[in-house]
């Protein structure tokens, strides 16, 4: 497999430390606010990653985030901290505002068919993790005390702005607009690995430390939460573009200082979803969410297939009309399916055929993750000359990385096609079936089961209900 890796800038043959084992790291949401669609387009697209690593037999650990403390509102270590905004916004305790909105996060990854990390850690059940790596940075001169709080000392490096995609100018932090430098750090660009009460007097979450009493800092938060749970080796670090810098671009720096070695090798970076106003950002006041698109009458999965249809790589345009055309696609491509005979048998193992369009959606795959050629291998598989039992299989198959629901979709409108197909007496003479059992009167329900197949119609118990299907 060939990723493209942002430390490197060019497509990387994809490796692991330990063979056949994949050390996952995925930066997780600041639980101040829901999270947009643009932030979902991220949580998407690794979600496809690490099922396509899972698909070709890989043993996948990933890990990940919940920040629910020391995400400022400024990339400078100024404004306040996202969660305490949160909170004086809802009138809440930062507690309430983080179960709330990491329950909202999870369900909307539930109607994405995002899976749940295997390790999911909040930043507040970590804190004497974080006290433990930032001791020893101080102890290996790599951080240092200054105006009650505890900075990371860059100058310390061979090299810091490792993702050169940028210029330094660009990327420090002292020369953008709106940001004041701060007088503690030695250089403009030290990071805050620890906060006092010096700083913000506010803060509603605080605890003891050798500096005093206080909070962590953004950054110190996921090298400690991976380093714990994957191990000192991380093979694959992935998060949105945004994040390359200052926050990868921290980690990399304190991770590497407390280990003593090279920490993670592949760095896997989502571009944004833009709108005509530029990136999707909460920072606007108005923002997309999941429940919003189905307020307006979209299937979730079908934001998912617009997704999908782009590389990761690539800003992708957000507009109505765009998701129009990707949910008129995702029906049509969900009827197509429906229309299969699922008797017509068929093994997707067998066929000369069937390996050829694996071997397809593999290399699409394998080619930098491009969904838009893995989506192109389904319709591949529908115009087939193969039995429609093996073009199910391969479905499936194929489904069980882009997860867009297809089979449980098509099997709901083949059902609902029938359903519309039956006569009204058939209909009722179920509904009837149905009150005699609920009465317990199976004789008058074996009575009306009679008189249903006379009709023509079979009736069948499943888990889901009672069914009716043409003879």
């Amino acid at each position: 497999m060939q990723l493209y890796n942002s430390l490197t800038r060019s497509k990387d043959e994809f490796l692991t430390h330990t063979p056949g084992r994949v050390e996952m790291y995925t930066c997780g949401p600041t639980v101040y606010h829901y999270a947009h669609i643009g932030n979902l387009r991220s949580y998407i697209m690794e979600d496809v990653l690490e099922k396509y690593l899972r698909w070709t037999g890989l043993n996948v650990n990933r890990v990940m985030n919940i920040t629910d403390v020391g995400h400022l509102t400024s990339d400078g270590d100024t404004g306040d901290d996202k969660m305490l905004k949160g909170a004086k916004r809802e009138h809440k305790t930062v507690m309430e505002i983080a179960k709330f909105y990491t329950d909202a996060f999870f369900a909307d990854c539930r109607k994405l068919n995002i899976k749940k990390p295997d390790v999911i850690v909040p930043a507040t059940s970590y804190i004497g993790e974080f006290i433990k790596v930032i001791s020893a940075l101080i102890e290996k001169g790599y951080a240092y005390e200054a105006g009650g709080n505890v900075y990371f000392d860059t100058s310390k490096l061979e090299k810091y702005y490792v993702f050169n995609d940028f210029s330094e100018e660009d990327l420090a932090v002292g020369v953008r607009e709106g940001v004041e430098a701060d007088g503690n750090k030695r250089s403009k660009t030290d990071f805050v690995l620890w906060f006092t009460k010096s700083k913000f007097e506010d803060q509603e979450l605080k605890w003891e430390s050798p500096w005093g009493l206080g909070y962590p800092g953004w950054h110190i938060e996921c090298s400690c939460i991976s380093m714990k749970n994957n191990g000192e080796y991380l093979d694959l670090h992935c998060g949105g573009i945004d994040n390359a810098f200052p926050h990868h671009t921290n980690e990399i720096a304190q991770s590497e200082a407390y280990l003593g070695h090279k920490w993670c090798p592949q760095w896997f970076h989502v571009h944004h979803l833009n709108t005509d106003g530029g990136k999707m950002s909460k920072s606007k006041g108005e923002f997309l969410t999941v429940s919003l698109l189905e307020q307006k009458g979209y299937d979730p999965l079908a934001y998912r297939f617009f997704c999908l249809q782009s590389h990761y790589r690539k800003g992708l345009m957000f507009s109505w009309d765009n998701l129009d055309n990707s949910a008129q696609a995702y029906d049509k491509l969900v009827a197509r399916i429906a229309r299969l005979d699922r008797l017509e048998k068929g093994s997707a193992e067998n066929s000369e055929e069937c390996a050829r369009l694996r071997e397809s959606f593999k290399a699409a795959m394998d080619n930098d993750l491009n969904t838009s050629l893995a989506i192109t291998a389904l319709y591949d598989v529908l115009k087939a000359d193969i039995p429609d039992g093996s073009k199910l299989e391969l479905i499936k198959d194929f489904d069980s990385v882009l997860s867009l629901g297809l089979i449980e979709a098509a099997e709901k409108l083949k059902s609902e096609k029938q359903e519309e197909d039956i006569p009204a007496e058939v209909l009722e003479l179920l509904e009837q079936r149905k009150a005699a059992r609920k009465e317990k009167n199976f004789a008058l329900a074996d009575e009306l089961r009679s008189k249903i197949t006379a009709l023509g119609y079979a009736v069948e118990e499943t888990r889901e209900g009672t069914k009716l299907k043409k003879l």
